[in-house]
């Protein structure tokens, strides 16, 4: 049971730490957080219904397709920092084009 409160409150702050912040970095840490938490649900539910293999499977697809997808992001975000010198979502808005 405190496994899954605790994955309840990880997710918790990954969703507050996207909603709260304007930063791209800061966004990119409250997805890595959220994933975090996916990852260890996964991992719970597997040890509860005894099927431990194939929860450690899913989480190492899970893994990969995160690793894929930060690297992704950190090189659009770089993008961004060097077109607009700023982390500032708000002055991505304003690009047109």
């Amino acid at each position: 049971m405190f496994n899954l409160i605790a994955v309840v409150l990880l997710f918790a702050v990954g969703i507050y730490c996207l909603l709260a912040t304007y930063n791209l970095i800061r966004v990119l840490i409250g997805i890595e957080i959220m994933i975090k938490a996916v990852t260890l649900l996964v991992i719970f539910c597997g040890y509860q219904t005894n099927n431990l293999a194939l929860a450690q499977a899913f989480v190492i697809t899970v893994i990969v397709i995160e690793v894929v997808i930060m690297t992704v992001a950190v090189g659009v975000v770089v993008g961004i920092h060097r077109h607009n010198n700023t982390l500032d979502a708000r002055n991505i808005r304003k690009l047109k084009g």
